[in-house]
């Protein structure tokens, strides 16, 4: 138990380590899915559209989705965003930051799912194989034939065992076609996103340096603050139930001495380090009331620092004292000659 519990200690002290790690495992996973996907076009005019773009589009979607609901930070965004104003402000930019860091995270998988899926290419095949000209590249002097049977013959171009259609295009030419097309969508999705990656992660920090400093700082502080605020939950609700078990015992004791007519022998209770820990708060009411208060007002971002020294280019120069200057000691001493 306790190898699990330092491990699980670690992974909170290096969550930016391990949601990297999540994000890469969960890449790497989209990747391996995809390979063992057993695609099978439907080759109808009504549904090979649908269906290239289902598989297109709608993993990504979902792939998103997990990316979000395994970052522990979605809870805790959600809070800042919903709760109330109370005496701490709520910075609209340090939200928008936060969002921007977990969706770069999440949007990795999606991104390789769509890259590995345009490279493939056997789902735009599928998807614009009816879409293919003809005119180009198949036989002009095949029989014409009427929209409606152009497009059932072109929607088994994905299916060689039933594509009958050699004489009015080859199966294989209308397929590289798609092919080189779905190649060329996927190799400029590629740029395009590492192009936004790189301007995103390096650049975007430089012409607004002063507002990513101040975003990332009170980022951070937010999750400090809830994780502390977590960690003194669990040492008050420890320290909570140690004083509700050591009540309930010495009362039973008490009760056995009274049946029994006779004391039982006591042993000094040492309730110091839990009674410390409660901070005052021994009742359920008054635990609620002080959950409903962190919730409805923050405590104000107002420390009441010291005065910083002034004449050496400090901050606090030129701006007036807040606290009352320290009286000066003087000791004298004397010496005798004797």
């Amino acid at each position: 138990m306790d190898k699990f519990r330092t491990i699980f200690q670690f992974l909170q002290s290096n969550q930016e380590s391990f949601m990297n790690g999540i994000c890469r495992i969960m890449a790497l996973t989209s990747a391996q899915m995809y390979s063992a996907f057993d695609f099978n076009c439907p080759c109808l005019p009504r549904y090979n559209l649908a269906y290239g773009l289902g598989i297109l589009l709608v993993p990504p979607f979902i792939l998103f989705l997990l990316g979000f609901v395994l970052n522990n930070n979605v809870s805790m965004l959600v809070e800042e965003w919903r709760r109330p104003q109370g005496q701490q402000g709520k910075d609209r930019a340090v939200l928008r930051y936060m969002f921007c860091s977990m969706a770069q995270r999440a949007m990795i998988a999606p991104a390789v799912w769509v890259s590995v899926t345009l490279l493939d290419g056997k789902g735009i095949t599928c998807a614009f194989c009816t879409s293919v000209p003809v005119e180009t590249l198949g036989n002009t002097s095949h029989p014409s034939l009427s929209q409606g049977e152009m497009k059932q013959v072109l929607a088994r171009i994905p299916c060689k065992e039933i594509y009958d259609g050699q004489e009015l295009i080859t199966n294989e030419v209308a397929i590289r076609y798609l092919r080189c097309i779905s190649q060329a969508l996927g190799w400029c999705f590629v740029l395009l996103m590492t192009t936004l990656a790189f301007l995103v992660r390096s650049l975007w920090p430089c012409f607004t340096q002063a507002t990513f400093l101040k975003s990332r700082y009170w980022s951070h502080y937010i999750d400090i603050k809830c994780k502390l605020f977590d960690k003194t939950c669990a040492e008050h609700t420890r320290s909570f139930a140690k004083v509700c078990i050591q009540q309930f015992f010495e009362g039973m004791s008490m009760d056995l001495a009274a049946a029994r007519c006779h004391p039982l022998r006591k042993v000094p209770a040492d309730p110091g380090e839990a009674a410390e820990k409660l901070l005052g708060i021994t009742d359920q009411s008054t635990m609620n009331m002080v959950l409903k208060s962190w919730h409805r007002c923050k405590p104000p971002l107002h420390l009441h620092p010291p005065a910083l020294p002034s004449g050496n280019g400090w901050a606090g120069e030129g701006q007036p004292s807040t606290h009352p200057p320290v009286p000066r000691r003087e000791t004298a001493a004397y010496y005798s000659r004797v």
